[in-house]
């Protein structure tokens, strides 16, 4: 059972700590002079694709590489500068970013309509940033199963109290780690971005999705599993509730999908077996990450890498979707990065430089 505390930052953004029933209660002030908080952007719609983008300003002042001394995500008294956690311990804490690319209606912000071409709208929304430890130096895949299940746990209710604001189409919860993937902090710690629209990536999806559900009457999902199950030359790992493979036309140069067997929409769906096992086979999946590539010595390289969770919208197309993570990295070999270049920036064209098999064969190879 998870004990949940809620309290206020000095700007006025949510904090929300995640414990456990043994945990010291949390009560600590936020003392900072943070002043105001940063106006609401603004989304500007591009007619060229029909898509929206984010213009936010601030974020160029957002934090950058600090030192671990500086870090604003650990705990409060650990360093030189007061922290975004007031603190002193905890064990997942969530708060809204302080340098976000939506931010709350409260916020203001007006639409704008110059013919349809040039539109814009306030970009309303939220964005989160959750710490999965207190320990600086540590990473996900060092938790202890209880507590990775209390990261699951905190994504699948965040996802449930964000997707039922009005204002917010769809609720993204990922991870970016490493220096190669454009992570601005170390401190172990993802995010959930609260979308005021349906995002163009989980609109592809989406429609997809529809037109084989249309098709067939089955979830496109649920049968690219039970194919790639079936034939097994891209299986990585299997459990009583998940199943982990390569995808057959996977565009990254390492990249997993870890799916349910069981047909659901989002995280909130998840029962709590099923949340169990997902920790067993997540932290297994990032340990192999971090054996995947070995350096001239024979040590293991730490993989740069995205988790993203990929679940139904908050309004459209639920009956449709179906969860599953992605995990993907830049990192093609010791030193060489896949760079989106030409062809992929350009228009699109991917081009895999590590079959799929092979992806496949060496993960199942570092098994712990």
């Amino acid at each position: 059972m998870n004990r949940i505390t809620t309290g206020q930052l000095a700007d006025g953004r949510q904090i929300i700590y995640v414990d456990g029933p043994d945990a010291p209660p949390r009560r600590a002030s936020d003392t900072r002079p943070l002043g105001d908080r940063v106006p609401s952007g603004e989304l500007r719609w591009d007619a060229l694709v029909g898509d929206w983008v984010a213009v936010a300003a601030h974020r160029q002042e957002r934090t950058f590489l600090p030192p671990k001394d500086e870090c604003p995500l650990c705990p409060t008294g650990r360093g030189s500068v007061p922290s975004e956690v007031p603190e002193t311990s905890y064990e997942v804490a969530v708060f809204e970013n302080r340098f976000p690319s939506y931010a709350p209606v409260s916020l203001g912000g007006e639409s704008v309509d110059a013919g349809g071409l040039f539109e814009t709208r306030p970009a309303h929304g939220r964005c989160e940033v959750v710490c999965f430890t207190s320990e600086h130096d540590s990473s996900f895949k060092e938790l202890p199963l209880e507590r990775v299940r209390r990261v699951i746990d905190t994504w699948a209710a965040r996802t449930a109290a964000l997707g039922a604001m009005p204002e917010i189409e769809h609720v993204f919860c990922f991870e970016n780690r490493g220096r190669e993937i454009g992570v601005t902090l170390h401190h172990p710690h993802g995010q959930i971005y609260a979308y005021p629209y349906v995002p163009a990536r989980t609109a592809q999806l989406l429609a997809r999705a529809e037109e084989h559900l249309a098709k067939t009457g089955r979830l496109l999902g649920a049968d690219l599993l039970e194919a790639e199950r079936a034939d097994g030359s891209r299986v990585v790992l299997e459990s009583e509730h998940w199943t982990a493979y390569v995808p057959f036309a996977a565009r990254w140069p390492l990249e997993v999908h870890l799916a349910p067997h069981r047909d659901v929409p989002d995280l909130p769906a998840l029962g709590g077996e099923e949340r169990d096992d997902l920790a067993v086979a997540y932290r297994e999946l990032l340990r192999r990450l971090d054996r995947y590539h070995v350096g001239p010595a024979g040590e293991p390289l730490a993989m740069p890498y995205i988790a993203a969770w990929h679940q139904a919208p908050a309004r459209v197309g639920r009956e449709a979707s179906r969860l599953h993570l992605q995990l993907m990295s830049v990192l093609r070999a010791p030193g060489k990065l896949k760079y989106l270049a030409g062809s992929e920036s350009g228009v699109g064209g991917w081009i895999t430089d590590v079959p799929p098999e092979r992806q496949a064969q060496r993960l199942r190879e570092v098994a712990s």
